[in-house]
This record gives C-alpha cells, structure tokens and sequence, in this order.
C-alpha cells in the first residue's frame, strides 16, 4: 500500500462512488490517497473543522474518509492524513462515526472517543435541509500532538 497526495475532485469523485453514507465535500485542506498495484483503494479527505467551537487553526478535522473495502487502508489513511496535519502545524485532529460504527481504524491509528453528540438536524430557518433525513448520535474521535 502507497500514499499519495490526491486532488479534492478526484478524492470527491471517489467517495461519489464508494461512500455508504455522505457525499462529496465542498473544500478541504488536503486529501490523501492509498494505493494498491497503482490502483487508488481510499481516500482521506481534511479540513476545517465544521463546529465553529473547534475551529481555533490549530485543530482539524478529517471530512470524508473511503475505501473499497481493502484491508487496513482506512488505518492507514487516518494515520497519514495525521502525520501530514502535524507536519503543517495542526497540534489536534477531530472526525466523527455514526452509532453502530465501532471505530477500530480510527482506534488503530491512534485517535481516542472523545465525546458523544446528540442526534439533532441540521435544518434551520436560515439554512434548510432536508427534514427526512433522520440524524443519528454520532462519536467525536480526537487525537492530539504533545509536543
């Protein structure tokens, strides 16, 4: 397996195909990509955090990460997009799991339950959704830099 830095529209193009769940981001930091034989396998793809309470520059927050279901590419997905933050100068790093998602990539690359967070929905007089879309409670993984 090989990383590789890959484009936001061909990290979006990517998670269109293969995500059970979310769809492609507006913008990002960086994304990165896991290969196998030549062959993109997943994508990881990061930016700011979107809880205006985490958004201090110095934490952020991986959006969308996908695979194709090859073995151990999510843990090496977040433990690069990890690496590649603190080597921008990120000292925290955040991202989010549905209920019924256990997280054991996410366990294995280091990133600790931080926090659970009520379902709510996103729909607001001011900026609609669709109300038919029944949110889920979620988990906050964390992992942070002590240096």
């Amino acid at each position: 397996m090989n990383i590789r830095p890959v484009r936001l529209r061909e990290a979006n193009s990517f998670v269109e195909l293969f995500h059970r769940h979310h769809k492609p981001v507006r913008g990002h930091l960086f994304s990165v990509g896991v290969e196998v034989a030549g062959s993109l396998v997943g994508v990881v793809i990061v930016g700011r955090p979107l809880s205006r309470h985490l958004d201090d520059g110095r934490t952020c927050e991986v959006l969308r990460c996908c695979t194709d279901g090859t073995k151990n590419a999510c843990s090496k997905l977040y433990s690069a997009a990890w690496k590649a933050a603190k080597a921008m100068g990120y000292q925290n790093c955040v991202t989010y799991t549905q209920e019924g998602e256990p997280g054991i990539s996410l366990r294995a690359s280091g990133f600790t339950s931080s926090a659970k967070r009520k379902a709510r929905h996103w729909d607001t007089p001011t900026r609609r959704r669709n109300k038919n879309d029944l949110p889920k409670t979620r988990t906050r993984w964390e992992i942070r830099s002590y240096d």
